[in-house]
Formats: C-alpha cells, sequence, structure tokens
C-alpha cells in the first residue's frame, strides 16, 4: 500500500511529496537536517566524541524553547503542536535537537578555535577610520593637501566633499572589521600609525584620502567563540552538501562526519 499524507482535500504520495519539495526549493534544508541529525548520531555512538544530555540540560533546553516560542501554559503548548501536527515523542525530539548540535559543535571543533581564532584574526581585527571619496583626483589631491596643512579638518570636509554616506558622520567609519573592507583599504589601514593621513589612493572608481583612527585587535572571547564554533560547522556542512551533491547518482548518501570523527 502506497504511503500518503492528507491536506486539505489533497491526497499525497510519497513520490509526490518528493517533487513538491523541490518545486518549493525545500530539499537541501531536507538534506542540511538530515546530514545534521546522522552526524550527530554517528557521534553518538563514538567513543572518541559521546554526545549525551543530562536531564537538567533536557529540562532547561525544553524551557528555553517554550520561552522562545511564548507559551506560557500548557494549552499554548498544546494547540502548538496540534497546528504543527506533531505527537509528543517529536516535541521531545524538537525541544532537544537545538542542545545536540551545540554539544556536537563543541565536541568536534571546541578543541580548534584557539589555532582558528589565530589564523582568522588578521580578519578579525576591526578598526575606526576616517574616509574622504571623491572621482575627481585634482579635488582629492586639493583635499589631501588642505587637511595636511590644517587649513580645514578632515571631518569638515568630509562632510562638504565626500560622495559615499560616510558624508554624514564628518568621514568616520567604524568599528568594522578588515574583512568587510576591500583589500588595497586593509593594506592600507593595517600598514599606518592612528592620525596618519594616507594621500589619495584610487580604489575602483574612487580617489580615498583615509587616516586610521583607531586599531581594534580581535578578542577571543566568549562571543568570538561562538561565532567561529558556527563558522567552522557550517564550512563542514557545506562540504557535506558538496560532496553529497558531486558524487555518482548511485553512491549519494547523506552521512558525513565531523572533523572530530574522521578515522
Amino acid at each position: 500500500m502506497t504511503e500518503a499524507i492528507q491536506i486539505g482535500n489533497r491526497t499525497i504520495t510519497a513520490s509526490e511529496l518528493i517533487s513538491l519539495l523541490g518545486n518549493y526549493q525545500m530539499l537541501p534544508q531536507l538534506q542540511r537536517e538530515l546530514i545534521i541529525d546522522e552526524a550527530i548520531e554517528q557521534n553518538s555512538r563514538s567513543e572518541k566524541i559521546a554526545i549525551e544530555c543530562t536531564p537538567e540540560e533536557i529540562a532547561q533546553a525544553k524551557q528555553q524553547f517554550y520561552v522562545e516560542k511564548q507559551f506560557k501554559n500548557e494549552e499554548d503548548i498544546q494547540a502548538w503542536m496540534a497546528h504543527q501536527g506533531l505527537t509528543t515523542e517529536q516535541l521531545e525530539i524538537i525541544t532537544t535537537r537545538k542542545l545536540k548540535i551545540e554539544k556536537f559543535k563543541q565536541a568536534t571543533w571546541g578543541n580548534k578555535l584557539e589555532s582558528y581564532f589565530f589564523q582568522s584574526k588578521a580578519k578579525l581585527d576591526k578598526v575606526i577610520y576616517s574616509l574622504l571619496r571623491t572621482q575627481d583626483v585634482g579635488i582629492a589631491q586639493e583635499l589631501y593637501f588642505r587637511i595636511q596643512a590644517k587649513e580645514n579638518s578632515f571631518a569638515d570636509l568630509a562632510r562638504e566633499y565626500s560622495l559615499g554616506p560616510e558624508a554624514q558622520t564628518g568621514g568616520l567609519v567604524g568599528p568594522i572589521e578588515l574583512n568587510a573592507l576591500h583589500p588595497v583599504m586593509v593594506q592600507m589601514l593595517s600598514s599606518s600609525q592612528p592620525g596618519q593621513i594616507l594621500p589619495p589612493t584610487r580604489i575602483a572608481e574612487w580617489f580615498v584620502i583615509l587616516r586610521l583612527e583607531k586599531f581594534i585587535p580581535a578578542q577571543l572571547d566568549e562571543f568570538m567563540k561562538v561565532r567561529l564554533l558556527n563558522e567552522l560547522f557550517e564550512t563542514w556542512l557545506q562540504e557535506q552538501q558538496k560532496r553529497i551533491m558531486s558524487a555518482p547518482q548511485g553512491e549519494k548518501g547523506i552521512g558525513g562526519q565531523g572533523e572530530g570523527d574522521k578515522a
């Protein structure tokens, strides 16, 4: 007997469901979640990386889920379950899944964060700088000399002449990570000292004058650890998806292992 689900007046078979998931561009998301689940399951059975949740952690994860969904009482929970078509067992899986994913991330990449941070630090450092840009090299040269001679302040000239949104802040930009800037600007700012006026330089269609105001080194604090852990997780996940998509049709599968679970 062919299994099917009833949605409104429409009966959808399993084969139709696959087609619909493709039509609605939902297959990549399904693939993503299946990769995660299989990796967690594999690591839960591994002696090297075990993913276990204590009763206290599970209770806390449930409570956090209920707060995020703004459930005020049991009636709200039951109403949401009915709307989603969920059983109690499925609700248990949903409320603890985020906890298991975080444990999987920590178990797989937690001991790699420090080395990854130092590899990435040059991109994560932040700067505050002043920027003045124009498309006229003659104007750029004149403004540079006026700033150097202290005839006008950088901020006043940026407000009057700069052609980007920085004009509204007197040319002041940041704090901003170096990896968000044009490579030429990164090189200029990284090799300058705070307060140093850098002469007009051609970047794309602009002639820019720069002044480094402050250099802010990245720190491996808790916020940064979470960010880097998520980056490593997403990179791994994208690699798994690419591997599956590039595999021969008969060899495609869902699973994959985290870096910490490779032989």
